[in-house]
């Protein structure tokens, strides 16, 4: 006689079929279970699938994942099939982990709940139309391929979605596109236009899906910040059971050939030969309006940490468009690649 806390294995095959209900072979991997659940679990979803037998084969399936996804279900239903998970494994005997008499287990009968635990939403079109990979939260600069399948997604144009027989459920906004708008320091210095176009995908009463152009003005106003964001709202693909995706642009500086810019002010540097910066010299420095203006820098000498201001030359303040910060001068002293050696006496007697 077997000791009381032994079950004696049984051939697994009486009882559901767990594996099969998963498209999958014994011994599958966790991976292999979760693809095969996540494929076959959106596509019999009640809510987009309302095909006789659809909401039955949705809980077996999830009864199915929810024994193959936990190691101690599976190890039981592996040796002693779904009796044994039950308690009753034909053979005789009930597997025992110690955990007193015997182990059971029943489904709870809700597989809505499994695939909320597995997708994180209730809503079997979450994942579609998210804003991540191969989602559609609004396209950029013009019409750009699909990842997925539309007509495939929705059951046919003449099934459930086609038919608008799906269910409702509550809308969620897809994710704000941004997308970064360079702008050089000309116009950050006078404001302009900018006109972006956008394709974003429309899905019709009627089944059909297109892309449409749209332009979008954006005013940039004079002195605005790097960073500064405008956001147009609603102006994203336009899907069923989805609130349009924001469309929000980031101004960016442009690199520009001889300016930098530094808040409201821009800095420029001044390349000075050695001698120029030893024994003085009148700069001339370019300003945002094509003039130059001179600084006068005779009986001083330029130190590589010299600068000076021009006060009013930089660009307006955000706030107050009515005042501008500075143009700040930096100095790069060049030094020559070699002199002669009656140069290099002069130089010794003279900075000694």
């Amino acid at each position: 006689m077997l000791p009381s806390k032994q079950a004696v294995p049984i051939n697994n095959t009486m009882g559901k079929d767990y594996y099969r209900v998963l498209g999958i072979t014994k011994g599958a991997s966790d991976d292999e279970i979760k693809k095969s659940y996540r494929k076959l679990a959106m596509k019999y979803h009640p809510d987009k699938n309302n095909t006789p037998g659809a909401e039955e084969k949705f809980k077996e399936i999830g009864e199915a994942y929810d024994v193959l996804s936990d190691p101690k279900k599976k190890q039981i239903y592996d040796q002693y099939g779904e009796d044994g998970l039950k308690g009753a494994p034909s053979g005789g005997g009930v597997p025992n982990f110690g955990e007193g008499p015997g182990y059971t287990y029943s489904y709870h009968g809700d597989p809505r709940a499994t695939f909320t635990q597995f997708f994180g939403s209730s809503n079997p079109f979450e994942s579609f139309f998210s804003g991540g990979p191969g989602g559609m939260g609004g396209n950029m600069g013009g019409p750009q391929e699909m990842d997925i399948d539309i007509e495939q997604m929705f059951g046919g144009f003449g099934g459930p979605m086609g038919g608008h027989k799906q269910k409702k459920t509550q809308k969620v906004q897809d994710p704000t596109v941004e997308k970064e708008v360079f702008v050089n320091i000309e116009e950050i210095a006078t404001g302009c236009e900018k006109k972006m176009k956008i394709s974003r995908k429309v899905y019709r009463d009627d089944g059909s899906l297109s892309v449409e152009d749209k332009v979008l003005k954006i005013n940039i106003k004079p002195g605005w910040k790097s960073g500064t964001k405008v956001t147009f709202s609603q102006e994203g693909d336009r899907l069923p059971g989805k609130i349009p995706a924001d469309i929000a642009f980031i101004i960016k500086d442009k690199p520009h050939p001889i300016f930098t810019r530094e808040g409201s002010d821009i800095k420029y540097i001044y390349k000075i030969p050695l001698r120029e910066a030893l024994c003085g010299t009148i700069v001339q420095v370019p300003t945002l309006e094509g003039k130059k203006v001179s600084i006068n820098c005779t009986g001083e000498v330029i130190k590589p940490t010299t600068t000076k201001r021009l006060q009013g030359f930089g660009l307006p303040y955000p706030k107050e468009p009515s005042k501008k910060g500075d143009i700040i001068v930096g100095f790069d002293v060049l030094f020559p690649d070699a002199i002669s050696q009656s140069s290099k006496d002069v130089l010794y007697d003279v900075l000694s």
